[in-house]
């Protein structure tokens, strides 16, 4: 607090600020009266950024209270005030339009024309190209040099036709290549009761099974079909990508997979399986030894983590049928495993068929 002792306010001898030691300072303090200590605490500074907000503004907060607090009084209090209060004077809303109204300065278009000279007048040049067909102007676009002005149709035409022409010459392709329409492919009609009822009754038929793109399967009917294959001796393929299969679902089928022994391929991809239900269905596949096609990329919990991905190239590792395997690994640690496991086994088998066939 930068306050002179020497302030006349005070009461007793004047001494300098450095003979005052700060024990006696209690005692001066003490000397001086309310309406002295008011004024001396006024002496501060507003725009003190290093004093607290407190310091920096005088004190107000010396009314004497007026009771104590009654909520419900305050409340009915206020109800009563915004009740006599009148209304406030509104204007009535009138669009207006301040200032200037921005309006577009015109721009004349420049006319670029083919022929003219660098002051803009018009050669006799002008009226041949404006006559010439399209042909002739990509013929003239790739004798020059001009390749940026065709189009990639035109482009390559013009190099074909002049490998084929004796003398070198350009023949234009006159319009750009028609857009292919390619429809919509069909639903898919398998019938899925009918499927669930002839793999739970093991029919000898029923060699492939594809439920692709069907949404409408419910998850009861999913654990049924993977249920199934436990006891199925005839099925080889099963096709299941974009069914809505989840965990629930892929538990019991990585249960199913243990038992069966005739399944070879095996498409799960775009479902909502997580990595650990992908990990149990690969252990699955090294028990069932005859799966040679496992497909679950793109699966909804598309991360699958350090952890999984090097437990899944593990257990692929251990596996020495699998010929190909569909996933997405974010880690190269784990992708460069499983590719060069698969490339031992491709090898493998390839040795065996040539075996085979020179034995023959």
């Amino acid at each position: 607090m930068a306050t002179d002792m020497r302030n006349p306010l005070i009461k007793g001898k004047s001494q300098d600020v450095e003979d005052i030691s700060l024990e006696n300072l209690d005692d001066l303090l003490a000397q001086l009266s309310q309406a002295e200590l008011e004024e001396l605490n006024g002496d501060f500074d507003p725009d003190n950024s290093l004093l607290p907000p407190s310091q920096r503004q005088r004190d107000q907060t010396d009314k004497e209270p007026t009771g104590p607090f009654n909520k419900k009084h305050l409340l009915e209090f206020l109800e009563k005030q915004a009740k006599e209060e009148k209304d406030w004077d509104t204007k009535p809303f009138t669009k207006e339009t301040r200032g200037k109204v921005f309006v577009p300065k015109e721009v004349e278009e420049e006319k670029l024309r083919l022929g003219a000279d660098e002051d803009g007048v018009e050669t006799e040049w002008d009226d041949i190209l404006q006559q010439a067909s399209e042909e002739e102007l990509v013929d003239l676009a790739a004798v020059l040099g001009f390749h940026s002005m065709l189009t990639q149709v035109q482009y390559h035409a013009s190099l074909q036709d002049e490998a084929i022409s004796n003398h070198g010459g350009f023949k234009a392709a006159a319009k750009a290549e028609a857009l292919k329409i390619i429809p919509n492919e069909p639903p898919n009609p398998t019938d899925v009761e009918e499927t669930l009822e002839k793999l739970k009754n093991n029919d000898s038929k029923l060699v492939n099974v594809n439920l692709n793109n069907i949404k409408n399967i419910s998850l009861e009917r999913l654990i049924e079909l993977s249920e199934a294959l436990a006891t199925n001796s005839h099925l080889k393929v099963l096709h299941m990508a974009n069914t809505g299969f989840t965990d629930k679902a892929a538990k019991v089928l990585a249960q199913s997979l243990e038992q069966n022994k005739t399944l070879r391929v095996l498409n799960l991809e775009s479902n909502y399986i997580t990595g650990d239900n992908i990990l149990a269905l690969v252990q699955a596949i090294n028990n069932n030894k005859t799966v040679v096609e496992l497909r679950v990329a793109n699966q909804k919990p598309s991360i699958l983590g350090n952890r999984v991905e090097m437990a899944i190239s593990k257990a692929i590792a251990e596996n020495d049928n699998i010929l190909r395997f569909g996933i997405f690994f974010e880690f190269p640690d784990a992708r460069i495993r499983v590719h060069e496991k698969l490339k031992a086994n491709n090898d493998l088998l390839r040795k065996e068929r040539l075996g085979k066939a020179k034995g023959t």
